[in-house]
């Protein structure tokens, strides 16, 4: 694992994404018996259960006239039918049956993908069924651990879900984009280490002996009613790629030893990031905000929710605004900071996966 401090360099706006990886399709409650529709890294997609509960990734246009999947119906114990002419597909994407006819063509079969379901999520691969190895799957376990609570929800972002990783590798834009909730100018003064490997990045950023902003203000006086004085803040963003962030934040009462791991006098959240690209100007973006205090409190999981909601709102403004930017000016390329050290790095890795699977030229 290397280290770097800053990069100056300049890059292309957007990359590709790749296809040889897990990106989730849906939160695993959306996906029923009746079937779902969600375009996936440009793959339109038809999701359903079959009768015993497996959650099934169809192309979502039927081999005979490409009429869209998800608008019909699942039949059967596994098969899905299609809603123009009543042709039948299993899980596995073979026609079962056909109308009017006895002899089905060998060749009536629509694409399926690979699913797990893991953290709360349906995830599907798009790209090589032979590499999708489940142990790819992004570590995002406090979603479904005893040990932590929380909920969250879905952004459509209308922008290159590149953008969205931008957003969360610098969290400097907290100061200005975030300053009624959860920004202050010792963000941006503070130091930061950024180091990484093959497949991850982590951006970690410690403020000591700070005010608490009122975001975790509020948290702090939820565990210690009446709160009062100065906190150590940190901020541990990781990214694995190709687009999931983990987000380790948390305040604790100043000088009481959170730099060196006790956080027993403190509050901590972890901030639940995957973005899946729908197309190169668009992105489902799920998130949740998971704590490890009062997890028994429904109340404070809703305001939770409620209140990273807002606090998104205003990243979704400001991405929609980029993306309107980059569209009026195709030529323009991007400069970076010491700040976008993280995002740079980013963006290396994918850079290096779209090289991989012989598709870097095609997406620059």
């Amino acid at each position: 694992m290397t280290v770097l401090q800053s990069s100056n360099s300049t890059t292309n706006k957007v990359l590709g994404h790749p296809l040889n990886a897990w990106y989730v399709a849906a939160w695993d409650h959306e996906v029923t018996r009746k079937p779902l529709a969600r375009r996936i890294a440009d793959r339109p997609l038809a999701l359903y259960r079959t009768e015993d509960g497996k959650a099934v990734a169809l192309a979502d246009a039927c081999w005979h006239r490409l009429a869209p999947l998800s608008m019909g119906k699942t039949v059967g114990k596994d098969g899905i039918q299609c809603p123009y002419h009543g042709i039948v597909y299993n899980s596995a994407g073979r026609c079962a049956s056909m109308p009017a006819q006895e002899s089905i063509n060998p060749s009536a079969t629509v694409p399926s993908f690979p699913v797990v379901e893991r953290h709360r999520f349906v995830w599907v691969w798009l790209g090589d069924s032979t590499q999708a190895d489940p142990g790819l799957v992004p570590d995002m376990h406090q979603m479904d651990s005893q040990d932590w609570a929380g909920d969250g929800e879905t952004i459509f972002a209308p922008c290159n879900y590149q953008l969205v990783l931008d957003n969360l590798m610098d969290l400097t834009h907290e100061e200005f984009v975030h300053a009624s909730s959860i920004g202050q100018e010792e963000l941006s003064e503070s130091e930061f280490v950024v180091t990484h490997d093959d497949r991850t990045v982590t951006v970690s950023r410690w403020m000591l002996n700070i005010d608490a902003p009122p975001f975790w203000l509020k948290n702090m006086r939820d565990k210690f009613p009446g709160f009062e004085g100065k906190v150590d803040r940190w901020q541990i963003i990781r990214f694995e790629a190709p687009s999931t962030i983990r987000i380790d934040v948390g305040v604790a009462k100043a000088g009481t030893g959170a730099p060196d791991g006790d956080r027993s006098q403190g509050v901590n959240g972890y901030v639940m990031n995957t973005i899946s690209p729908e197309t190169a100007k668009s992105c489902h973006y799920f998130w949740a905000f998971m704590r490890n205090y009062c997890l028994d409190s429904q109340l404070i999981t809703t305001q939770l929710r409620n209140g990273v909601h807002g606090v998104f709102g205003e990243d979704e403004a400001m991405l929609k605004a980029q993306q309107e930017a980059i569209d009026a000016n195709p030529d323009y390329e991007f400069y970076s900071l010491n700040i976008d050290a993280g995002g740079m790095w980013v963006r290396r890795l994918i850079e290096r996966m779209l090289q991989a699977e012989g598709r870097l030229a095609a997406a620059l």
